[in-house]
């Protein structure tokens, strides 16, 4: 008698089978072979154009990985940061982090004209963006990691969500803590490592003005030089004025900077309050004591940012230009 009962089971079970056999399926990031058949050209290319921009330019390294960064952290890592304004959109280049201070658009944008020629519409912006960020840690003498490849890019972007997803330098240390590991699904671990590729690169006076014309955690004469040396002062004058995020090995990645939080001279508020009496310094202690940690952790979480919600399968294109649709 329970053979009807299971004859029955066994047809619901079938059909349900072919019910989700026709759901579409999301496809998963790939190996670094991806491109092997595809465009076999695609990794040296990049490579190549990454070692000449940063050996012009050692700052440029900076400039890419925080692309790939100010990428991710927006609707996930698929090049939304590249797209021009159109008449129905404005773009994450109009956002308070990225207007007038993010950089390294004509290099990504140079690589993909170059692939073009090689192997038209094959090569993601999205991809170009990881991959450049890797290298130029490895130009600079940083270190390098596994980048899984196979995104596909935007078609749309939003300047809103550019404010409202990228950390900003005034950021307390629960207003990191809720982007990084609330939003983003990462650790207090990996919310200072990757702080920490502020080892390299510069920012305006604009970004610290109000930190160093104040008396809060921050060296005296850290400060003092900044306002007068740069300058910087507090009457609104030199924006542009740039200083190195860590004045001691401004293009070399190294432990300096967390070294620099230890004796209050961070350059940037959301720098200092990694250092600010909460758990993350003794995450910034450990750091000090063995740069190849900070290294490790470093990769390790740019792997996972690499991650943030990629399109792949058939979600987004792949164009001829990463700056419009």
């Amino acid at each position: 008698m329970a053979y009807p009962l299971f004859s029955g089971n066994c047809m619901v079970l079938t059909i349900l089978l072919l019910v989700l056999s026709g759901l579409p399926c999301k496809a998963q990031l790939s190996d670094k072979t991806f491109y092997d058949t595809s465009c076999p050209a695609a990794l040296n290319t990049i490579r190549g154009a990454i070692r000449t921009a940063v050996s012009r330019e050692p700052r440029m390294a900076a400039s890419l990985i925080r692309l790939h960064f100010h990428d991710c952290f927006v609707q996930g890592c698929d090049a939304s940061i590249m797209l021009d304004d159109t008449p129905t959109m404005m773009g994450e280049k109009n956002g308070i982090n990225n207007i007038n201070s993010a950089r390294g658009f004509n290099i990504i944008e140079n690589i993909k004209a170059d692939l073009e020629t090689r192997c038209s519409r094959t090569v993601s912006c999205a991809d170009i963006l990881a991959v450049a960020a890797r290298d130029a840690s490895v130009a600079i003498g940083g270190p390098t990691w596994p980048v899984k490849l196979g995104r596909r890019d935007a078609t749309n972007a939003s300047v809103d969500l550019a404010n409202d997803n990228l950390p900003r330098f005034t950021d307390s240390l629960q207003k990191l803590r809720d982007l990084f590991i609330r939003t983003k699904g990462l650790t207090e671990r990996d919310l200072v490592a990757l702080s920490g590729a502020h080892t390299i690169g510069q920012s305006r006076c604009f970004s610290f003005r109000a930190r160093v014309n104040s008396n809060e955690s921050i060296d005296p004469e850290f400060a003092r030089s900044l306002r007068e040396d740069l300058p910087c002062p507090a009457d609104g004058s030199g924006n542009e004025n740039l200083a190195p995020l860590d004045q001691v090995t401004p293009n070399g990645f190294d432990n300096n900077y967390f070294k620099n939080l230890v004796e209050r001279k961070g350059l940037l508020q959301s720098d200092q309050v990694l250092f600010s009496g909460e758990s993350t310094d003794a995450i910034v202690n450990e750091y000090i004591k063995d740069g190849s940690i900070f290294r490790k952790d470093f990769a390790a979480a740019m792997v996972k940012m690499g991650d943030f919600s990629p399109k792949t399968g058939n979600q987004g294109r792949i164009g001829q230009f990463c700056n419009v649709v």
